[in-house]
């Protein structure tokens, strides 16, 4: 008898590690989940790795933009100011808390609570914060992009109509949004995440 409770200890304890979570694959999970245009099963996945390894919390920027989509733009306003304290020299982290704020309260709000950034080199992102900023115009942004050739050429192009996208979502101008990001998800296609991104962007938009 006490063999038989050892085996069904010994078994009960392989199941459990069997079925404990594996972060990687809930990581992985959020991100699938999210390149099939669905960002609640995203954020599912997402919370679910941040309650068993809470430290990989502020590394989530992906959890951000599945917010975003998910229409939690508090939460992905959180998110990101969060994420802000791992990482401090990202444009594209203040251009997305822009358009969670932006969303939830204002454009007005959004330009009073933009995080400012110092030393993102990436081309054409210094232009795309300070048109987040009221400091720069659309033609800025294309102009800065128009740099190298090739698939660099084509990065840029993506880049910058990913954000002027999503900078005329926030501002509510639906007809200059879709034009823009209908560009970063078919004319300068790219598959990495921001390009993705641009591509779920359409699709959860029927555009």
């Amino acid at each position: 008898m006490r063999l038989f409770h050892f085996l069904c200890l010994i078994t009960c304890i392989s199941v459990s590690a069997q079925e404990a979570p594996d972060p990687n694959q809930l990581f992985r999970d959020g991100v699938q989940a999210f390149y099939d245009a669905k960002p609640k099963e995203s954020v599912t996945a997402f919370d679910k790795l941040i309650a068993i390894s809470p430290e990989s919390k502020p590394q989530l920027w992906q959890r951000g933009l599945s917010l975003y989509y998910a229409g939690d733009y508090k939460g992905g306003r959180e998110q990101f100011e969060t994420h802000q304290t791992v990482n401090t020299a990202d444009v594209e982290n203040a251009a997305w808390h822009f358009i969670c704020v932006a969303r939830a309260e204002s454009v007005e709000a959004a330009r009073k609570a933009l995080i400012p950034i110092e030393g993102d080199t990436r081309v054409p992102m210094k232009q795309v914060h300070q048109l987040f900023g009221g400091k720069a115009s659309v033609e800025d942004v294309l102009k800065a992009a128009e740099f190298g050739e090739g698939e660099d050429l084509k990065n840029h192009r993506c880049y910058a109509h990913l954000y002027l996208g999503l900078y005329f979502e926030a501002l509510g101008d639906e007809a200059k949004a879709r034009e823009h990001m209908v560009k970063a998800a078919r004319d300068y296609r790219m598959n990495h995440y921001m390009g993705k991104c641009a591509q779920v962007h359409v699709k959860l938009r029927g555009w």
